[in-house]
Order: structure tokens, then sequence, then C-alpha cells
């Protein structure tokens, strides 16, 4: 179901998740074959986003994809915290590139249970809601590990129609938003996307589509179907970012009690 303008409900709760919102956000979105373009890792949103306080050394994959489908390991170009940016990304042949990251699940939340069943709420994450109902402890503190994974979008050069095919393939990312069609071309107009985890379609994660200029909270926001396809009405020119959750649980041995993966897809729009 669309959701233009959140209920107020919702934007209530927002508050026991804004931290989780992570994203590639690269300087521009289209650049000249040869010209560096400087990346940061952000979190957050609205008055809570910052650059990202990750370590180095729980980024386990920071690659590109390629036009014609290679995949390029930029985990040397990495300078985690750095003044001018987290990295810098430089791409001689012209054609869409598809950046990737990820981090191991090592980073662990721990909450309160109101702040961790809002949580759950706001993000949609109905399977973790119906279990603790049904073990008796929705009252109980929550907690988890969770990993990020990140997929951003740039243009060297001018757009062209061929060699985009790496676009609206999964890259293999534990969680992720894949696009059904080359976002920087949308515009105005559809843009479905499916959302795949562990490989395969997911039904029921709750997407997120946020305006990065004012993003204190999403504008739009669809539940994935069967086939695990969701299907946007973007604005337009812009800087966009959807997200995504999805979260299962821990064997009863672990310390934590589910395991959650964070995804997100950040791309701009020309006019």
């Amino acid at each position: 179901m669309i959701a233009r303008i959140l209920p107020l409900c919702l934007m209530a709760l927002a508050t026991a998740a804004d931290a989780h919102d992570f994203w590639l956000q690269p300087a521009r979105w289209q650049a000249r074959p040869g010209e560096p373009v400087s990346v940061t890792l952000q979190v957050g949103h609205g008055p809570y986003r910052q650059r990202s306080p990750i370590p180095a050394s729980r980024i386990l994959r920071f690659e590109a994809i390629a036009p014609d489908g290679r995949r390029i390991d930029l985990r040397t170009r990495l300078h985690v915290g750095a003044p001018a940016g987290d990295a810098a990304i430089i791409f001689a042949r012209p054609g869409v590139y598809s950046i990737l990251l990820e981090t191991d699940n090592r980073a662990e939340s721990h909450l309160p249970a109101i702040r961790f069943n809002d949580y759950l709420k706001v993000e949609g994450l109905t399977p973790a809601i119906a279990l603790r109902a049904r073990t008796g402890r929705s009252d109980a503190d929550g907690a988890e590990n969770y990993s990020r994974h990140a997929r951003t979008i740039v243009q060297i050069g001018p757009v062209d129609p061929r060699g985009q095919a790496q676009v609206v393939r999964p890259a293999g990312l534990a969680l992720e938003i894949v696009p059904e069609t080359n976002p920087l071309t949308v515009g105005r107009g559809a843009l479905p996307v499916r959302i795949f985890y562990r490989g395969q379609p997911l039904a029921g994660a709750l997407v997120k589509l946020n305006d990065l200029d004012h993003d204190a909270q999403p504008i739009e926001m669809h539940r994935s179907d069967a086939q695990g396809r969701a299907v946007f009405t973007m604005p337009g020119k812009g800087n966009w970012q959807m997200n995504v959750i999805w979260t299962r649980p821990q064997p009863s041995s672990s310390l934590t009690d589910f395991d959650t993966s964070f995804s997100s897809l950040s791309f701009g729009i020309a006019d």
C-alpha cells in the first residue's frame, strides 16, 4: 500500500531507529571518465544524520561492478574517517557503475522492551513481532547483531542505454534492493524494485524511499509482494535513498535474539 505521508504514530516511534539508515553518498552521481569521485558513509536521518563512525575493520566488501559486469575491488580506496571522504574512486571507462559495501555482523544493539518493540513496528519486522508474542517475550528487552549492505549507482560519462544490464541484476549482497530499471534514467515515473534476502525474493519487507535533501522521514513506502517487488513513484530530479531491513532469529545458544540486515540503494536523478 502506498503511503505518501507517514501516519503520525509512526513518526512518533521513529526515534527508536534513527541511526539505522546507512548508505553510500557520492559527492556526485555523474562524473567524467578519470574524474575522482569522493564517497562518504552516511548513517541516520534528519537531525541525526552524520558520517558513519564504523571502523574499517568491519568492512568486508567494498567493490564496484563495471558496465560489462566485471568486479573491481575498491578496498584500497577506503580511507574511513578521512576529512575529504571515506573513499576516492576513479573510473576510466564510461558507463554506469554499481558501488557495493558490506560489513560483518559483529555490531550489537540492546534496547529495553518498549523501544525494541517500537523499532520492530517502525521497520515493519512483523515476523520478529510475531515470534516475540508467540514465545512470551514481548515484554523482554531485545538484542540483535546487525550488518550493513549498501549499493549506490554512479554514471561515468553520458548516459548510454547499452551496458546497463548489471544495474538491474542482484549483486550478491545478503540483503539488497535491486532496481528493475536504471534509476538514473527514470525521471518522473514508476521505479519498480525487487528485494532479495540471501539470494531469494523476499516478501513482506517494508521498503522506504527517502529524499536525501529532506530526509527527516520517508516520502513513500511499500511492502514487497510475493515476488519481492515494490513499485515507487519517483518525484523526478533529486538525491534519493531506499532502505529495507530484515531479521531472522538467532540460535538459542546466541547471546542476542536476532541477526538483522540493513540494506540501502542510493542514486541521483538529473533533469
